[in-house]
């Protein structure tokens, strides 16, 4: 702090100190440029008295050296010059001296001479008979007058700079000396100047404030520990360099750490893919949700970046909740089974009903008898057939058996197959389709990405108003195929949108029994774009319509 109040102060007196000299200067250089025209001007009337009485003769007995004469026709041209042969010396009418003593009674100028090879400074008086007598003057003879009298100045202004030098540092010091004798632990009892009380003031609030966070960080810490030792989770919280600063009993339980054991590295905790995946992306800023298996159960981990409270933006760690999801896990494997087997042993009887009832529908049996329960039975039937059929395809997904090869797959032909399906069925609906976009090829399963186009339109005619329109577009960038289905329809309850993917699961269970349908269509989507390693997205608002996008990678793993 001494040293930036000693250069502070000392720049401070320099600067005015060469502003002053700058200053000076400028008022010299004009004072001794006035005193030469005014020499020039007395010099210049001495010569005009002697032309007008002698004429040209008079410069014969002209012993004047000091500056340069000039005798200037009403022309311009030189009749007579003191350093240099008239005869030989151009026009001088185009001067500006010359030209404004012509015009005027007299003129000056500062300029670079083409005859002395030096700037100089003229000035011209019209004599009565109209020629013109000049006084010139290098400019160096200014410089030289400043120089004279400059010189002392330069001395008194470095004896000047040299004592400010160390009246600067003598005061700095004696500035700074009471700060360093503050007790920032009690400011307020310290003697010092009186302009400080405020800062001094300020300081022990302060003190005071810290005090009073410190001990809400503590019972903040202490209610923490409280909650976090009772969950049934277990919860990790790390750095970006991967060391645990904080974990519970449910984690050390989870992964059997020691309670001696401290300054662990998570991933020296658990070496699995999935786990290491889950905190890679996780201090990487995006949340991860990963599904590990430890000692014969199945947890969930969940990982989020923690980032600067103030900007939201700069990453310091990341938080990680283990999930006990077994059970869960169990459950869903049970419903999984239970769905396939279901789904085959119906299948078989379901198509003979189906054959049975168009038969009678076709009149084959009396038509008086049984037309309408034929035609009852058909419907239902085709529409038991059509459950048992997403029901497989569902449960292929499930377990990564996709009967069919890979393939490069255009989406653009794919909803174009699929809309001209749909056509029937829009033009009942009165719903207009929309198509455009370009071709975007997809590395993938034909069948199931027909399935999933099929589904997302289908569903985009069936929840429309009449008169609606289905946009589907098709887009391609450099390194993934979007595809985007979006209708004018009923819309999707902002409460709902997180289920829709889910089996069975309808919004509106008399709206969805009225349209039909087999409430797996989404389900489709969600494990078919699972199998592409695609992104669903899913924008939609009430009574305004909704739009689904699948972006597909363009090289899947």
């Amino acid at each position: 702090m001494t040293k930036k109040i000693f250069l502070s102060t000392i720049t401070v007196v320099v600067s005015v100190l060469m502003l002053s000299m700058a200053l000076i200067t400028g008022v010299l250089y004009e004072h001794f440029e006035k005193l030469l025209l005014e020499q020039m001007a007395t010099t210049a009337s001495f010569v005009i008295q002697g032309v007008e009485d002698e004429g040209i003769s008079y410069f014969d007995a002209l012993e004047e050296k000091d500056c340069r004469i000039t005798w200037i026709a009403p022309d311009g041209t030189v009749l007579y010059d003191n350093c240099y042969d008239a005869e030989k010396m151009e026009n001088h009418a185009d001067r500006e001296e010359v030209r404004q003593a012509m015009e005027g009674e007299s003129g000056t100028s500062i300029r670079r001479s083409s005859t002395l090879s030096e700037h100089t400074i003229y000035y011209a008086v019209r004599v009565r008979d109209g020629s013109v007598v000049r006084i010139s003057k290098a400019q160096s003879s200014v410089l030289f007058l400043m120089g004279g009298m400059l010189s002392p100045f330069f001395f008194i202004l470095l004896a000047a700079c040299i004592l400010s030098g160390l009246l600067s540092y003598r005061v700095s010091k004696k500035i700074v000396r009471p700060f360093s004798e503050i007790d920032l632990k009690h400011p307020e009892q310290v003697e010092t100047y009186e302009e400080l009380s405020p800062f001094l003031q300020r300081i022990a609030a302060q003190n005071r404030e810290i005090d009073a966070k410190m001990e809400e960080i503590r019972k903040q810490q202490q209610e923490f520990s409280m909650i976090t030792e009772n969950m049934s989770e277990g919860l990790f919280v790390v750095d970006r360099n991967y060391q645990i600063l904080s974990y519970n009993k449910s984690a050390m339980r989870i992964f059997g750490i020691h309670s001696d054991e401290t300054h662990l590295n998570l991933l020296a905790v658990n070496r699995s893919e999935s786990f290491r995946t889950a905190v890679d992306s996780a201090l990487r800023g995006r949340h991860s949700q990963q599904t590990l298996e430890l000692d014969g159960r199945v947890y969930q981990i969940l990982a989020n970046a923690v980032c600067q409270p103030d900007t939201g933006q700069d990453l310091v760690g990341a938080v990680i909740l283990v999930l006990d999801i077994t059970e869960k896990e169990e459950q869903e494997q049970y419903r999984r089974e239970f769905t396939a087997n279901v789904s085959h042993e119906l299948k078989t009887p379901l198509t003979s009903i189906s054959g049975i009832a168009e038969i009678i529908r076709n009149g084959i049996v009396r038509q008086e008898d049984i037309p309408h329960f034929a035609g009852k039975i058909y419907d239902e039937s085709q529409r038991l057939i059509t459950l048992i059929g997403d029901i497989i395809k569902l449960s292929q997904l499930d377990e990564d058996q996709v009967p069919l090869e890979r393939e490069q797959v255009d989406l653009l032909d794919i909803a174009r197959d699929a809309l001209q399906q749909l056509a029937p069925v829009a033009k009942k609906n009165s719903v207009t389709f929309v198509i455009n976009g370009t071709h975007g090829l997809v590395f993938g399963v034909r069948q199931v990405l027909s399935e999933m186009v099929y589904n997302l339109c289908e569903n985009a005619v069936k929840y429309n108003h009449p008169g609606g329109r289905v946009y589907v577009s098709v887009k391609q960038t450099t390194d993934s195929v979007e595809l985007t289905v979006k209708d004018t329809g009923i819309g999707i309850p902002m409460a709902e949108q997180g289920r829709v993917f889910e089996r069975f699961y309808r919004v509106d269970k008399s709206h969805s029994k009225a349209v039909g349908g087999t409430g797996l269509g989404l389900s489709i989507v969600k494990h078919g774009a699972a199998l592409h390693h695609a992104a669903i997205e899913m924008d939609s608002e009430m009574g305004k319509g909704t739009e689904i996008r699948l972006t597909f990678p363009k090289r899947q793993r």
